[in-house]
Formats: structure tokens, sequence, C-alpha cells
């Protein structure tokens, strides 16, 4: 087992001459480890760890200079539209969002100070899946980078760099960590030059991971092939059973041949998740009494672990999202996520059936 290095300062033979390490904001052997592994899960060079996957985009962006134009998917997760449209707008950067699923869309959505398109496939939470192959083709014409928070689909079932892609993210509190216990981010690049931004940039604004917090997702990452099989496996039956549950208006989940890129996900992913987004029949009202009455599914926000998660996105993980956004792009209040967790699948589908059957 790689060792916890609690370290903070390191011995040098002389002034400024040390042994690789000299300060661990700057480098740690334990989250260097974790670099190293999730750069070769991702078949990329260089691995760059922080804190949360926040401050990993967070830190992407400070590469970037005032006036820059991002064009960003406009399904995303409710932190990554804040960072974006609260928190870098003050600085000048201009974000647009877009959806990605419609090629004349993006294609006209471009600027001549176009630097980044920033992909999240499958997305969060209404699950589409965009063609990266494509977008990274297109944007590259017209000079931009293409970065792909592949946090949903982890390097077991999505590799974006293989695909072109200039940079992939992660969440690292979700599946790579898979036990709810820790909070981390990573940047995966082949690209030498943005691999030596990166690292300055984390080094000098110092929103790095602690070695715990690396001990503890290396440790995850030990079983997260078999881990995604259960996930996926489980949220197979789970949305064919939903499909057929009277009680549900519509299921999204990338492997039912009802979903609108069903084919692409299959030329695309080597597999489709644990992640579930349907629709119960009725209005905010019906859809807590649904989310109350869970009890194997635990009513929390997050995703990826071991345990099965609901949540409500329009209230917990998209709040930040303002209501006519969410409804343009159709977050609705009946509108759920599920994590699907790898316990026994018969006790979720019991748990689900029981809920429905409050609503």
């Amino acid at each position: 087992m790689t060792p916890v290095y609690l370290t903070s300062t390191y011995a040098q033979e002389s002034p400024g001459k040390h042994r690789g390490y000299e300060y661990s904001r700057t480098q740690n052997p334990t989250r260097k480890a974790l670099q190293d592994c999730i750069a070769a899960l991702e078949d990329g060079k260089s691995g760059i760890a922080f804190s949360s996957g926040c401050a990993a985009l967070t830190t992407l962006l400070l590469t970037m200079k005032s006036g820059d134009h991002v064009l960003c998917s406009d399904d995303v997760y409710g932190g990554t539209f804040r960072i974006f449209d609260k928190v870098l707008k003050n600085f000048n950067l201009e974000t647009t969002f877009v959806d990605m699923t419609q090629k004349k869309d993006l294609e006209s959505s471009f600027k001549a100070n176009t630097k980044l398109v920033w992909v999240e496939t499958p997305s969060n939470p209404l699950l589409k899946v965009l063609d990266i192959a494509e977008i990274v083709t297109l944007s590259h014409k017209k000079g931009a980078l293409v970065g792909v928070d592949n946090t949903f689909m982890s390097p077991y079932f999505q590799k974006p760099l293989n695909l072109g892609a200039d940079l992939v993210l992660h969440s690292t509190t979700k599946y790579m960590g898979g036990h709810s216990d820790v909070v981390g981010g990573v940047i995966v690049t082949s690209n030498s030059d943005l691999a030596q931004k990166l690292y300055f940039h984390q080094n000098a604004v110092g929103s790095v991971p602690g070695p715990l917090d690396c001990f503890l997702v290396l440790r995850g990452l030990k079983t997260l092939h078999v881990r995604m099989k259960r996930h996926e496996e489980n949220a197979l039956v789970l949305s064919q059973f939903l499909e057929k549950n009277p009680k549900v208006e519509k299921v999204l989940y990338p492997g039912l041949s009802s979903h609108p890129q069903h084919a692409l996900a299959k030329k695309q992913m080597s597999g489709f998740g644990g992640m579930i987004t349907f629709f119960i029949k009725g209005d905010l009202h019906a859809c807590r009494r649904f989310l109350e009455a869970c009890k194997v599914f635990t009513l929390a926000e997050s995703l990826g672990g071991v345990e099965s998660l609901v949540d409500h996105p329009a209230i917990m993980t998209h709040a930040s999202i303002p209501p006519e956004n969410r409804k343009k792009l159709g977050i609705h209040d009946n509108l759920v996520r599920l994590s699907v967790g790898i316990e026994d699948v018969e006790d979720l589908q019991q748990d689900l059936s029981f809920a429905l059957n409050k609503v």
C-alpha cells in the first residue's frame, strides 16, 4: 500500500538542492502516486490532483485570461454553472452555454476569442450524451481546447483523451473514491504545455488534496473496475423497471434503447454507468412523497459511492441554476436523479416500488 506521507516540508542537501520534494503544496509522494495512477488509467501523460472537482475546474480556468471566451455544454452540474456564471464572470471570462447535441448550435456559438470548449457527457442531470470526437474536430479547427468532465463514466467506461480531447476532469469524490468518504478532483492531459501551466497554478493557488485524501482515492481505485460493473448491472435493471412503472413519466438512461443518444453511447462508451434520471407523474408534492419514502436509497447529494443515493436536482444539486434556466433545460420539479449503488438489486427495486406506491 502506498504510504501516507504526512509531511509538510522536506530536508534539503544544500540551499535550493532537494531530493525531488521541497514543500507539500508543491509536491507530495502520496499525491504523486495518485496523479500518476489516474493519468495511466486515462491513457494520459500528466495528472494534476486538487482538493475538489470544483477546485480543479477553477484552477484550469485561472490559466485563461480576462476577455477569453468559453463554450460550455448547457446541462452541467450546478457547481460548474456557478463557477462560470457567478465567479469567473466577475473576472471578465465570458461563457456561452449551448446544447452541444445540436452541431449547428455549437458551430454558430464560436467566437474569435473562444479558447476552451467544456463538455460534460453524460450530462448532469439529464444524461445527454455528447459526441466527443465530433466536438473535438470542430473545436480544434477553431483553435480551441476541449475539456471533458468524465466524472459520471470514470475511465473504466469512457476515455475522452483517446477521442481527441485535450484534457479530462474528474471529481474523485465520486466513482474513483467510491465510498463517500473523501472529496477531491483531478485533471489529466497529454499536452505538456498545458500540464506545466496546471502544475504551476496548482502550486500557486494551493488547492491541493491532503495526503490522506490521496490515499483514500488510491484505495478506491483498486476496486473501480469491480464496482463500475455492478453499478451498471444494477442501473440497467432498475431503468427497465422504472420504464414500465405506471407512476413514472419518462426514464433517461444511456443503456436504454429509448435514450435519444443510445447509439452514440454504445459507440463512444464501453458501458452505460450507474446514473439514472426519471420523471415522476405528478408535481413537486408527489415527488417529495417519493423521496421521503425511500429507505435503501439515501436522500443526499453527490453520487458514485457504493451506496445508492436519490437526489432532487431542482432543490438540491442544481439549485444554483436560476429557475428559468432549469425550466428551459427540462430540470422540472418532478425530476429525480438516482446514483445506483452496488447493493442487491432486488432490495433496490423493492425500495423504488415501495416509494413509488406512495405517490
